[in-house]
């Protein structure tokens, strides 16, 4: 899903990547995937369905009308993307 979709182009993942959009290689931990897996997968389902926002004046994320496996596949991805030893980054919570 991260390279048919081109997330890079915009996020970037253990600080590679461009920097238009959030870091997501801890989005799974701010999202509590650790302690609620559940939770966190209807979090990124909920969020990429309410993409684009159309708040003026804020970046906007294209709907990429993902199948239901696709955002599973997608959760699992940030989820393993999430257990990735990296020295404490990136140095702050928000990404």
């Amino acid at each position: 899903m991260w390279e048919q979709n081109s997330c890079i182009n915009c996020h970037t993942l253990h600080g590679e990547g461009a920097y238009f959009a959030p870091e997501l290689s801890n989005v799974w931990t701010r999202w509590g995937g650790q302690e609620d897996p559940a939770t966190a997968r209807e979090t990124l389902k909920g969020w990429m369905a309410s993409q684009p926002s159309g708040i003026e004046g804020r970046r906007q994320m294209p709907q990429f009308n993902l199948t239901e496996q696709q955002l599973d596949d997608l959760g699992d991805f940030l989820e393993w993307a999430s257990k990735i030893k990296t020295q404490k980054w990136p140095p702050n919570d928000a990404g």
